[in-house]
């Protein structure tokens, strides 16, 4: 009896994640159809080019939100570390430093923050959402202390480090476009491709997949989980970080309240995409995924005249709906009895 070639296509489909992705890419092409349907300019060249310099942010905040899911943790301080990012490099170059040296400067604060968030969880042993809130509340507190409680813009508007800031950031994180789009989703881009390299195919990918699974037998494994988990909350801050770059060069300013509810759209961007809040499952082409549907219904809901509280309140439905579908694809069940 001759054995038969297995199909490539199924063995695709049947790796973890990608059944989850082509689903939400597959939603994604009808959300793209429909609101077209009602607005022919939403497909047009413009707007397009509108929705990739959308999406960008999102996605880069979903990868550092997604390598925190997959260890079966959160992080809430991500649209905190934003708005720091967004105000201290702001700040530091409007008052006459090298702009390279105020980006470093800010990326450390931000890594420290991601340090922070590992040794409380993975050491101290406190509730994610304990810990990252507690974070979330003292970034946003130093967003506001580093220029006296005022926006960048607010005091200095002017001489050669305003410009440096306002033409070299803006230039590299926002307006310049090659093949005519925004230099911002490029960025998104290659972030992704580093990260989802990292996470398919090292030893610190298979060890974050290892944590969320099962962190007891990760550690009779051999598994650093304390280590694992704060290389996780790391890339987190770090893609916050940058994500606060892309911000203030979009605004030309620092903005104290940068950031406000990016924790929910980097949560969104991952859970629609397929990474389980219960950690263990989901791929990075799930963010890419995710991020374009948050993208796109923000977009296309705006474009056909959708007021701002609708707007949220659909968008909410969609997480709320992408987390049952995963808690009911993870337990095979969604029970509202007690146990005994």
């Amino acid at each position: 009896m001759e054995n038969k070639k297995p199909n490539p296509i199924k063995k695709i489909l049947s790796a973890r994640g990608v059944g989850q992705v082509v689903t939400v890419f597959f939603g994604l092409i009808v959300l793209c159809a429909i609101f077209n349907f009602i607005n022919p300019n939403f497909l047009g060249k413009r707007n397009v080019g509108n929705l990739l310099r959308q999406i960008a942010p999102y996605i880069i905040i979903g990868i550092g939100q997604g390598y925190v899911l997959i260890t079966a943790n959160i992080d809430l301080s991500i649209g905190s570390v934003v708005g720091m990012s967004c105000m201290m490099s702001a700040t530091l170059m409007c008052n006459g430093m090298h702009p390279l040296l105020a980006l470093a400067i800010t990326m450390v604060a931000c890594l420290i923050t991601g340090v922070a968030n590992g040794v409380l969880v993975a050491k101290c042993k406190l509730p994610p959402f304990v810990a990252t809130l507690g974070t979330q509340t003292i970034c946003r507190g130093i967003a506001q202390m580093v220029n006296g409680n005022m926006n960048t813009d607010s005091i200095v508007g002017g001489g050669y480090a305003y410009r440096d800031f306002a033409e070299g950031l803006r230039n590299f994180f926002y307006y310049n476009k090659t093949l005519g789009i925004f230099n911002t989703f490029w960025i998104a881009l290659v972030i992704w491709l580093v990260f989802n390299f990292i996470l398919a195919y090292t030893r610190t990918g298979r060890h974050i997949y290892a944590v969320g699974s099962n962190m007891e037998a990760s550690k009779l494994s051999g598994v650093n989980v304390p280590k694992t988990i704060l290389k996780a909350y790391l890339v987190s801050c770090f893609c916050a970080g940058i994500t606060g770059f892309i911000v203030c060069a979009q605004s030309g300013t620092g903005t104290m309240n940068a950031g406000m509810s990016y924790e929910t759209f980097a949560v969104a961007a991952s859970v629609i995409g397929g990474i389980s809040t219960m950690g263990g499952t989901g791929i990075l082409s799930g963010v890419l995924a995710g991020a374009s549907v948050w993208a796109v219904m923000d977009n296309g809901l705006q474009m056909i005249g959708t007021s701002v509280g609708l707007k949220n309140v659909v968008v909410g439905l969609i997480v709320i709906c992408s987390v049952l579908i995963d808690v009911v694809r993870r337990t095979g069940k969604l029970s509202f009895k007690k146990k005994a």
